[in-house]
């Protein structure tokens, strides 16, 4: 079995993480065990935020790879989340309209990974998710993203619609992929952008389409009509590239 590094087990290697302020993805604790060190941790977890997941003695057995879980085991992020501004910052030292990836209900480690490797090539300047239906950094997504990782900012939101209102007072417009939008030819993509990409299933959630300024569209001239998420992500983001710097203004 492949051992996972970002995987912690037992309560003083969480308590010391969580103090340490490691970005944790989500805990695991048996369900019903909230005396003592557990008591801690959980209220800790809950208070920064984390995912907690009550669950029985079987499945941390299945989990755990030390066979010592203790009654917990955290799954760590395979890389330390940025903020908000730190995605801002990156566009200003660059001199560049801020152009920032949001990915709403990705799900699959391996379309993440490949998302984040896109943005990093397309030179976005950051990448946001929701905490909750959304995998997070783990160690496929680090995989994945052929070492994309290290070099793209990739922040971590409560509220997704939040944010969004908060960087549209920072000056953003934010383009929806939906397969009814306009052809993204057609549709000017320059200036400070933000690109919703939703899950290949269920797309953006109507909130966060709601509080979009469009809906754009990859054109399709096959018979089949939807794209994998991170093709189409990495579609959009070329077409970015395309307009701001190779097309006469």
């Amino acid at each position: 079995m492949e051992v996972n590094e970002n995987q912690l087990e037992g309560r003083n290697a969480i308590l010391e993480a969580l103090k340490s302020g490691r970005d944790i993805e989500k805990l695991f604790v048996l369900k019903g065990n909230v005396e003592g060190t557990i008591k801690r941790i959980i209220a800790q977890a809950a208070q920064k935020g984390i995912v907690i997941q009550e669950v029985s003695r079987q499945k941390l057995d299945e989990l755990s790879q030390t066979k010592n879980h203790q009654g917990v085991i955290a799954l760590a992020s395979a890389h330390n989340y940025a903020e908000i501004e730190d995605i801002l910052e990156n566009a200003r030292q660059k001199g560049e309209d801020p152009f920032i990836i949001l990915l709403d209900g990705i799900t699959d480690p391996h379309n993440l990974g490949a998302l984040i490797r896109s943005a990093e090539c397309a030179g976005a300047h950051g990448v946001i998710i929701p905490k909750r239906r959304s995998v997070g950094l783990n160690a496929t997504v680090g995989k994945t993203s052929a070492g994309a990782i290290e070099y793209m900012p990739v922040a971590r939101v409560t509220n997704l619609v939040k944010t969004m209102e908060q960087l549209k007072k920072q000056g953003l417009w934010f383009a929806c992929a939906d397969m009814k939008g306009l052809d993204y030819f057609d549709t000017d993509l320059k200036g400070p952008l933000g690109i919703i990409i939703g899950s290949e299933g269920d797309g953006v959630s109507r909130l966060v389409k709601e509080n979009c300024d469009f809906t754009v569209s990859v054109p399709m001239y096959g018979k089949i009509d939807s794209l994998n998420a991170s093709v189409a992500g990495a579609l959009f983001m070329y077409e970015v590239v395309r307009q701001r710097r190779f097309t006469l203004s």
